[in-house]
C-alpha cells in the first residue's frame, strides 16, 4: 500500500494516515525498497536464542506421548505436560519448559486434556446405590 501510494505522488505524510503508522516508519520502508527493491522488504532475522527442542527431541516426544506411561515402564497411567518434561529430560538430557513442550504438542496436533475421574466400585449393586444417593430423600 505504502509503495502504491508514493507511486501515485502522495506525500509521507498522506501515506502515514492513510496506513495509519509514522512518518519514520513509511521512510524506512520506502528508502529499504528504493536501496534493496522487493528484497529488501522481507523481515530481517530476529536476534535470540535457539531452541534446546532437536528434530530428535521431538520424534522422542511424539513417540513417548503416543504410547501409555505404563508401558514404559513409569509408575503412572496419564501424561501431564510436567511428567513428559521429566521424562524427555531423563531420555535425551534435554531440559525445556512444560510450556514449550505444549506448544510442540499443540503443533503436531496433540492437546493433552485434563484427567477424567472416573468413581466405580466392584460392587454388583453399585449401580443401585449410586443412584439411591442421587435421587431427594422424601421424608
Amino acid at each position: 500500500m505504502i509503495l502504491l501510494a508514493a507511486e501515485q505522488g502522495f506525500k509521507v505524510l498522506q501515506i502515514a494516515a492513510i496506513v495509519r503508522e509514522s512518518e519514520a516508519t513509511v521512510l524506512r520502508w520506502l528508502k529499504r525498497y528504493r536501496a534493496e527493491g522487493a528484497e529488501g522488504l522481507h523481515d530481517a532475522p530476529r536476534p535470540g536464542r535457539p531452541s534446546p527442542m532437536t528434530a530428535a527431541y521431538k520424534a522422542e516426544l511424539l513417540a513417548a506421548v503416543r504410547r501409555r506411561p505404563r508401558s514404559l515402564g513409569l509408575p503412572f497411567s496419564l501424561w501431564t505436560l510436567q511428567r513428559l518434561v521429566d521424562y524427555l529430560a531423563e531420555r535425551t538430557g534435554i531440559r525445556v519448559s512444560d510450556e514449550t513442550v505444549r506448544r510442540a504438542l499443540k503443533h503436531a496436533g496433540i492437546v493433552l486434556s485434563r484427567p477424567q475421574h472416573k468413581i466405580s466400585s466392584p460392587d454388583p449393586e453399585y449401580a443401585v446405590k449410586k443412584r439411591r444417593l442421587k435421587t431427594p430423600a422424601t421424608i
